[in-house]
């Protein structure tokens, strides 16, 4: 009886869905965010249909679930504003928060790079030292190579795939995080 009644009320609330759309949107302003807002409060009223005492009392008991989710959202997204503002200003006070100039990206690259280039494929290394390493660009390249820039493109990618691959096996975690500041020789 009592699972008849929470599927009436179910039925009842999906009929006003459009409303209770509109109402989540004019609060949120983002259409993403007010569809996902309606499925977690539609997620809670299935939970707890069981505690409506009667049909007529479910759309405002269901609206009331509307702005308790709405109010969780905001209350989720100021906090994480909140986290990202702290972290940003600890970056900032820590001298942190500045991008390395590239120059000395390159510098910092792990070392194994350079000795797992011999053992890939020639042209495979040829291509990452030229064009990764050296800066070339990958049209000259394609160009003196007389071969075109969709091969090389081609060429390139399964280069870099061969590399990742080494360098995995060889250096295991910290390849996965770009190969900087390496610790692995």
């Amino acid at each position: 009886m009592a699972e008849d009644k929470a599927h009436e009320i179910i039925q009842r609330l999906l009929e006003h869905e459009s409303a209770f759309r509109q109402f989540v949107r004019r609060r949120v302003g983002e259409e993403v965010i007010a569809e996902d807002i309606l499925q977690q409060s539609f997620a809670r009223a299935v939970e707890h249909a069981h505690s409506v005492n009667d049909e007529q009392s479910a759309l405002a008991w269901f609206y009331q679930i509307l702005r308790h989710t709405v109010a969780d959202y905001y209350r989720s997204h100021g906090a994480e504003t909140r986290r990202n503002e702290a972290f940003l200003q600890e970056l900032t006070v820590s001298g942190n928060h500045q991008e390395p100039p590239p120059d000395e990206v390159k510098t910092t690259a792990c070392v194994c790079l350079h000795d797992l280039l011999p053992g890939l494929h020639r042209n495979y290394a040829e291509l990452i030292k030229r064009i990764d390493l050296n800066g070339e660009s990958p049209a000259q390249v394609a160009k003196e190579l007389k071969i075109s820039r969709n091969n090389l493109t081609v060429r390139l990618h399964r280069a870099r795939q061969s590399l990742r691959v080494s360098l995995e096996a060889a250096c295991g975690i910290c390849s996965k995080h770009g190969c900087l500041n390496c610790a692995c020789s």
